[in-house]
C-alpha cells in the first residue's frame, strides 16, 4: 500500500531526477508512436520501474501508477501530471491529441536540455564574479581590521603617514568604525538586485536590460521562452494560446512582457511585430527581425524551432563570453586590492622604521 510518505518521496525524486524525468518522457513518447495506448505505455514504464510489481513502491512506479488514477479520473494528461513536473514542463504536455502529445513529449526534453545549458551559463556568469567581489570585501575588511591596526601601535603618533600608507590608515579607520554598515548595504545591494531580476518591469528595466547582471537574467528567461513556444506551436497550439499559457506560469518580469506582446496580437500584429511594438527589445532585435519575417511564411513551427536552437546556442556563447570579461574583471580587481596592500604595507613599514631611526 502507497502511503503518504511515499507519494510524497515520489514527487520529489521524480522532479529532482531531470535527467531520469526526462528519458521516462522519451520512453513515453517512443511507446505511443509506436502505437501503444497512453494507458498502456503508462502501465508498461509501471512494470519496469516496479520490476514486475516487485518494488511496487519505487519512487518512479508510483508516478506512473498516480497519472493512470488520474487519467481514469478524466482528467487530460497536462492535468494528471501537474504537480509531479515542474510547471513549465506541464504546459509543454498541453495538447488535444494524442499525435501533438508524442511531439510535445519529444519537446520536453529539447527544451530542459537547452534552459539547463542556458542556467548552467547563467550560473557561471555570475556566480564567480560574485564570489571575486565577497573575495575582494573580506581582503579590504581583513586588512582594515587585523593587519593595519598592529603596525600603527608600533608607530604611535609620531608617523605622518603618506602615499599608500595613509590610505591604508584610513581603509583601517573606516573598516573597524563602520564593518558593519558595510557588510549591511553590501548584502541588501545583492538583496535588491536579487529580488530584482523576476518582479521589476516598466521601461526603466528596459534600461537596465542592457547591463549585468539583469542582462544576463534576460537571455536566460528569453531562451526559455522561445523554446517553450516553439515546443507548443509545434504540438499544435496557436500562437495567441501558448503565449497566454505561458504568460500565466511565468514571473512578474516575463508576464509583464508576454501580456504586452498579447495585446498586440490581438490587434493584428504577428508575433515578431508584436514584440517589436513593446519596445522591451525582447529577447533582442535580430530574433524580433526574424519572427516577423517568418510570422507570415509557411512552416512557422519549424522556422520557430530553427530560430529557438540558434539563439540556445548563441546566448551559451555569449554568456559564456560574458562570463569570462566578468570574471577578468573580477581578478584584475582582486589583484589591484593585493597589490594595494602589499605596497600600502611596505611603505608603512617604511615609514615607521625612518621615523624609529
Amino acid at each position: 500500500m502507497t502511503t503518504k510518505m511515499d507519494l510524497w518521496y515520489a514527487r520529489l525524486v521524480f522532479r529532482l531526477d531531470t535527467n531520469k524525468r526526462m528519458a521516462t518522457a522519451r520512453k513515453l513518447a517512443s511507446l505511443l508512436r509506436n502505437d501503444f495506448t497512453l494507458m498502456d505505455a503508462l502501465g508498461r514504464l509501471e512494470s519496469i520501474e516496479s520490476h514486475g510489481g516487485k518494488k511496487p513502491n519505487e519512487p518512479f512506479a508510483i508516478v506512473m501508477r498516480e497519472w493512470q488514477k488520474n487519467l481514469e479520473r478524466g482528467m487530460s494528461f497536462s492535468d494528471a501530471t501537474r504537480g509531479w513536473v515542474p510547471p513549465e514542463e506541464t504546459l509543454l504536455v498541453t495538447s488535444g491529441n494524442l499525435s501533438d502529445l508524442v511531439i510535445a513529449l519529444e519537446n520536453v526534453s529539447r527544451v530542459v536540455d537547452g534552459t539547463t545549458r542556458m542556467r548552467r551559463a547563467m550560473i557561471s556568469a555570475i556566480a564567480y564574479p560574485l564570489f571575486l567581489l565577497l573575495l575582494t570585501f573580506g581582503i579590504i575588511m581583513l586588512v582594515g581590521i587585523y593587519l593595519v591596526p598592529p603596525l600603527a601601535e608600533i608607530a604611535g603618533d609620531s608617523v605622518v603617514w603618506r602615499g599608500m600608507a595613509s590610505s591604508l590608515i584610513w581603509l583601517s579607520d573606516f573598516s573597524i568604525k563602520y564593518w558593519y554598515i558595510i557588510l549591511g548595504a553590501f548584502a541588501a545591494l545583492v538583496g535588491v538586485v536579487w529580488i530584482s531580476l523576476p518582479n521589476w518591469t516598466g521601461r526603466l528595466r528596459t534600461l537596465f536590460d542592457k547591463l549585468p547582471p539583469w542582462n544576463v537574467y534576460k537571455i536566460q528567461m528569453s531562451v526559455g521562452w522561445l523554446m517553450s513556444l516553439s515546443s507548443m506551436v509545434a504540438a499544435g497550439i496557436t500562437i495567441p494560446d501558448a503565449m497566454r499559457m505561458l504568460a500565466d506560469s511565468s514571473n512578474k518580469y516575463l508576464r509583464s512582457i508576454l501580456e504586452d506582446t498579447l495585446h498586440y496580437i490581438a490587434n493584428g500584429a504577428n508575433l515578431g511585430n508584436a514584440l517589436n511594438n513593446t519596445g522591451r527589445d525582447f529577447p533582442n532585435a535580430e530574433i524580433i527581425g526574424d519572427l516577423a519575417i517568418y510570422a507570415d511564411m509557411n512552416g512557422f513551427d519549424e522556422n520557430l524551432s530553427r530560430v529557438a536552437n540558434d539563439y540556445l546556442d548563441e546566448s551559451v556563447r555569449k554568456m559564456e563570453s560574458v562570463s569570462n570579461v566578468m570574471n577578468s574583471f573580477g581578478i584584475l580587481l582582486v589583484s589591484a586590492i593585493i597589490a594595494w596592500v602589499v605596497l600600502g604595507t611596505f611603505q608603512m613599514q617604511d615609514q615607521i622604521t625612518n621615523a624609529l631611526t
